[in-house]
């Protein structure tokens, strides 16, 4: 049985730990590593060892470390909940996953922005994942204005397996595929 490594790919909204958790629900032996947990647990711990400018180089060390454990003392399927909207950041994370023989499914959310828009205005999720930004709207437009940069849909070439999400109606048919083909 081949391991694998199922990696959202999405901006803030757009459903990623809501599909990462119901994804775990269905498949069996997997864990889900989500970015937004380690924010939280630093924020509310560690607030005072942030960096004041630049990458959050904390959140990315304790997520690292939590997905190096779970790589070298698990075999079971990872579910990673982040944006991995940066495709040099993604091409990392796959390229760590090639060299440990673990397979890749990229899951990305391709929801319009008027989704998002109207996700955020109707949200009751907590703010304490936050650094630098004080609002989910401010995370949006940071996301939207990065688009021609580094911050780039991911491709077939880039993984094992890509699915597309543009709506809530494509959530259960991708989770009913990524079983069929992890298991």
């Amino acid at each position: 049985m081949n391991r694998y490594a199922i990696i959202t790919v999405g901006k803030t909204h757009s459903g990623k730990s809501t599909f990462a958790k119901e994804l775990h629900h269905h498949l069996s032996n997997s864990h889900i590593i989500d970015q937004d947990n380690h924010a939280t647990f630093i924020n509310t711990y560690y607030k005072d060892m942030l960096p004041e400018e630049g990458p959050n180089v904390l959140k990315y060390v304790v997520s690292q470390s939590i997905l190096d454990y779970a790589l070298d003392y698990t075999h079971d399927h990872l579910i990673l909940s982040n944006a991995n909207l940066s495709r040099v950041g993604r091409s990392k994370l796959l390229d760590q996953f090639r060299q440990r023989g673990v397979k890749t499914i990229l899951v990305y959310f391709n929801l319009p922005k008027q989704v998002l828009e109207e996700r955020i205005e109707q949200t009751n999720r907590s703010t304490d994942i936050f650094r630098v930004a004080t609002t989910f709207e401010e995370v949006l437009e940071r996301q939207s204005v990065n688009e021609q940069e580094d911050l780039l849909p991911p491709t077939q070439s880039e993984t094992d397996h890509l699915f597309v999400i543009n709506g809530a109606k494509d959530t259960h048919t991708v989770i009913s595929d990524i079983c069929n083909i992890a298991e």
